[in-house]
């Protein structure tokens, strides 16, 4: 049951200063001129992004999930396994189905399995089998795959990315709040307000579940308590992380480095929302990081002139970075 309006958040009582953020960053795959996947540069911003400090979450949305082979899946989480040795990482566990399937649980029991014996966290996409359920079997279905898989972290992902995404009632989320096994979600509604909902939530029920936003058009939400999942934050993890270091130290340069990066937010994450991707390619390419911004076949482009304005953002980024 969504909160009534007397019961909406205040956002400015809710600000938590000089808290320490857990940040993931979500890996772009990147591809070479020749259309195959580049997988040294893979490796290198997978090391790139453990060396600011972001714990590196493979074959999500950014990693293009829903669009690839098996093989190039498993080899993707074999290749970040070699680069992450026994650090933290996560990894996007996704089942492909159509309108009107039934849940898979064997399927996602071996998408799951693929993840954790490379020594991942899985992280649960949705499908249509799993979100056209009721409430309660939604939060039955989660269960049933803690109990075989182990430790895992939800997902909440609006249609504005994918099809078989939904945003859960919040008494579906209270029930995944409630399996222990769940160590959080990432919520993805690019709203601000169902995600003050589910903080409140959140430190009433289970104060250690950790409400990762998804919001990359808001990634102050790090100052009303979420921690993060974002595809934005793998054009620059080592800006994140400084961002979320000056928060940590009372800093407040923190706001003028979140600015430029919400500004890069806005830019990439315009519509087709997708393409942002193509945007990463392009902004990771320019900064000399990959080889080529070519991007996955079957996913949406941006246009060349993209490549100015993200270079006039790098500029500010430098600039920023430099000045805190």
């Amino acid at each position: 049951m969504e909160m009534e309006s007397r019961d909406r958040p205040v956002p400015a009582a809710m600000i938590r200063p000089r808290r320490t953020i857990t940040g993931m960053s979500a890996i772009l795959l990147p591809f070479a001129e020749s259309g195959a996947v580049d997988w040294d540069g893979f490796e290198r911003h997978i090391a790139r992004t453990l060396e600011a400090g972001l714990t590196p979450a493979v074959n999500m949305d950014t990693g293009y999930a829903n669009l690839l082979e098996t093989a190039t899946r498993q080899r993707a989480l074999q290749v970040a396994r070699q680069a992450c040795g026994s650090r933290r990482w996560v990894a996007g566990a996704y089942v492909a189905d159509q309108p009107g399937d039934r849940f898979n649980l064997d399927a996602y029991r071996a998408a799951t399995d693929e993840i954790v014996a490379q020594g991942a966290i899985p992280v649960l996409f949705q499908s249509f089998g799993l979100t056209e359920q009721s409430g309660p079997a939604i939060v039955e279905s989660y269960r049933a795959l803690a109990a075989h898989s182990g430790p895992f972290i939800g997902f909440e992902l609006s249609t504005r990315f994918a099809p078989f995404g939904k945003i859960y009632d919040l008494e579906t989320y209270r029930g995944l709040m409630q399996i222990p096994e769940c160590l959080g979600a990432k919520h993805s509604s690019l709203r601000r307000e169902p995600e003050w909902q589910r903080l409140l939530l959140r430190d009433a029920t289970r104060p250690d579940f950790l409400v990762l936003t998804g919001n990359d058009w808001a990634i102050d939400m790090v100052m009303y308590g979420s921690d993060y999942l974002l595809g934005i934050s793998t054009f620059a993890p080592e800006a994140f992380a400084r961002r979320d270091a000056l928060w940590a130290s009372g800093d407040p340069a923190f706001y003028e480095l979140n600015d430029t990066l919400q500004y890069l937010g806005h830019f990439a994450f315009r519509d087709p929302v997708p393409a942002y991707k193509h945007n990463a390619a392009q902004f990771l390419h320019l900064r000399g990081w990959i080889a080529s911004d070519r991007t996955h076949p079957q996913s949406p482009h941006r246009p060349s002139s993209d490549r100015e304005v993200l270079a006039e953002i790098a500029c500010r980024l430098e600039i920023s970075i430099s000045d805190a």
